[in-house]
């Protein structure tokens, strides 16, 4: 973008991480900024926004204000068709993410990972590696500080970036040096008009721009990647991951059970035992990252060191306590039905299941074979949980309806025997009795613990 541009007017909305650091980087390359954000602002937002003199508003959107920008950066918290959102397009005011508008400021390396479960774990993993092995690399997209905020004020010459569909639905030019897919299962369905299709090619937005220089990472058995594969054309040097070795496998697990790298330049095994992350899921997350590593030229040494001490992610199969022999498990970020499966998947005891919360359109049919096979029990902990009630009864001996969530560990304590698993997967969003996930999670080992304490 060149300096005369800089008359233009940005509008930025919503006022979270990321609105927050698309702000200040407009107003570091000399635009004309206001932000606008239909709820109430966080305090410590709001005190950035008034140290940094941009103009805003909270609790509504001054419509004609917003229609005279000459772009808009939406967060990606905002649907596409919200109807301020719907006023811009139908006026022709380009509407862009904040990854969108800070990858022009910066030429920094990207290695971009998607999916529909496991980014986090995979990035933070991927982060962890480059990190030991002395990579000056930081986080940006859905973990760590805006990658706006960072291009302005900390850059650094690479970024890890964990992408929902939300951003990639507004990203056009900017590229991906790594690009990462780790899997593609029915989620966000209500924003993509309960159209698969509409979301299988929101992740694949993004290969964009990608050239032969890129490097695209993926799972090979998963059908709905290798469907889409088929409908796209692409650049990239393809990389796939696989349980077992396969044509043209960059990583799997060998007859010796040893995780195998195999990548133009780089060849590497370690023994699978030596993986800080257990279960299959997390396997796939250890070859991403892995992988993601060797083609930044890591050394073999510490990308094994990198993959055998990372520490786990909070709220994922997070062990919380053991009470009377009951083994109590935060996975609150199973926001979804494919990342309650994954979850199920690593269970070795019998498990009473707490599920519920705003139930995002979920077919529960996906998990329901393992339910049969490890679930014992299953409480509902929601405000409405009919649907989980009415589908689940049929199949488990018990499925008690819970209200909130002091009902709901009375249930589990009721219910589990020593030698089970209490495991709290809930398959939905948490805003009907919580503010976030993470919310949900924590007071969720605040009530473990105070169980635990008080024996």
């Amino acid at each position: 973008m060149t300096m005369q541009d800089n008359n233009k007017r940005i509008v930025v909305l919503g006022a979270g991480e990321s609105g927050t650091g698309a702000a200040i980087l407009a107003k570091d390359k000399g635009f004309d900024v206001f932000l606008s954000d239909s709820g109430t602002i966080a305090a410590r937002y709001r005190e950035v926004l008034e140290k940094e003199n941009i103009a805003f508003e909270e609790g509504g959107h001054s419509t004609a204000r917003i229609l005279s920008a000459s772009e808009i950066i939406k967060s990606p918290g905002i649907p596409c068709d919200a109807p301020i959102v719907l006023q811009a397009v139908a006026k022709g005011i380009p509407v862009i993410s904040e990854i969108e508008f800070a990858g022009r400021y910066t030429d920094s390396k990207m290695v971009c990972i998607t999916g529909s479960n496991g980014k986090t774990t995979t990035t933070l993993l991927t982060h962890h590696i480059l990190r030991g092995a002395g990579i000056d690399a930081a986080l940006a997209g859905n973990v760590g500080k805006s990658l706006a905020w960072q291009v302005a004020r900390d850059p650094h010459p690479v970024y890890v970036v964990e992408l929902s569909s939300f951003q990639l639905d507004n990203m056009y030019s900017f590229k991906a040096n790594v690009a990462v897919i780790l899997n593609i299962t029915p989620d966000h369905l209500d924003r993509y008009g309960h159209d698969m299709g509409n979301y299988v090619r929101a992740k694949f937005r993004i290969l964009q721009n990608m050239t032969s220089a890129d490097s695209f990472i993926y799972w090979q058995d998963d059908p709905v990647i290798a469907d889409q594969l088929r409908h796209t054309a692409t650049e990239a040097r393809m990389l796939p991951f696989a349980r077992s070795h396969e044509e043209g496998s960059a990583a799997y697990i060998d007859a010796e059970n040893r995780l195998i790298l195999d990548t133009p330049g780089t060849s590497m095994s370690m023994p699978r035992a030596d993986l800080a992350l257990s279960g299959l899921h997390n396997v796939f997350n250890s070859m991403a990252a892995g992988l993601s590593a060797c083609l930044l030229d890591i050394r073999n040494d510490d990308i094994r060191r990198g993959l055998s001490d990372f520490e786990s992610v909070e709220h994922r199969l997070e062990f919380v306590a053991e009470t009377d022999g009951v083994r109590w498990i935060n996975d609150s970020k199973a926001t979804n039905v494919n990342s309650c499966y994954y979850a199920l998947e690593a269970m070795t005891s019998p498990v009473v299941l707490i599920l519920g919360g705003k139930d995002k359109g979920n077919d529960y049919s996906e998990i329901l074979p393992l339910v049969k096979d490890k679930v014992a029990a299953i409480v509902a902990m929601g405000v409405d949980n009919s649907k989980i009630v009415e589908f689940f009864s049929p199949h488990v001996a018990e499925v008690a309806d819970t209200g909130s969530l002091d009902e709901a560990i009375a249930a589990c304590r009721r219910l589990a025997k020593p030698g089970q698993t209490v495991l709290l997967s809930p398959c939905c969003a948490s805003f009907d009795l919580f503010k976030s996930y993470e919310d949900r999670g924590r007071r969720f080992k605040d009530a473990v613990n105070a169980l635990k304490n008080s024996h």
